[in-house]
């Protein structure tokens, strides 16, 4: 039990710290059985629209447009996404989610949650309610 309460930079720094660890230890096991978050969230992304021309898939991610080229020809490389033309724009290319990007992304995601669920579950369900409502506050503030 604590004796004072800690100023807001305090507990924010101490915050940050946490969502670091939780966030190594999630993409850890998820790298372990699958791609990593980072991959994963290119996948849920092409998975929820379809094919995608590079610029948009960035737009989406909110990373400029040139930071995913390198991600998206590795992830071509490892079979997880294909590049093709646009048709309406051959300087432009779609990138699509194959069979093997889709199985990749049913593995991540699963990791991921077994990750989070193995984390939170020391959490008791008040400790959860409250964090949940913390987590919307701040989201309120920040956004």
């Amino acid at each position: 039990m604590r004796n004072r309460s800690p100023k807001p930079a305090e507990v924010g720094l101490r915050y940050l710290s946490t969502a670091y660890w939780i966030r190594k230890a999630v993409d850890g096991q998820m790298a372990d059985n699958g791609p990593s978050l980072a991959r994963t969230k290119v996948l849920q992304v092409l998975d929820r629209h379809g094919s995608l021309r590079q610029a948009a898939l960035a737009t989406e991610l909110g990373l400029a447009a040139r930071s995913i080229t390198q991600a998206v020809e590795t992830m071509e490389r490892d079979g997880l996404v294909e590049r093709r033309p646009d048709p309406k724009d051959q300087r432009a290319k779609l990138v699509s989610l194959t069979a093997e990007g889709a199985a990749a992304l049913v593995a991540g995601t699963a990791a991921g949650e077994d990750a989070i669920r193995r984390i939170f579950a020391g959490l008791r369900p008040a400790q959860r309610t409250a964090l949940d409502e913390i987590l919307d506050v701040l989201d309120a503030t920040a956004g």
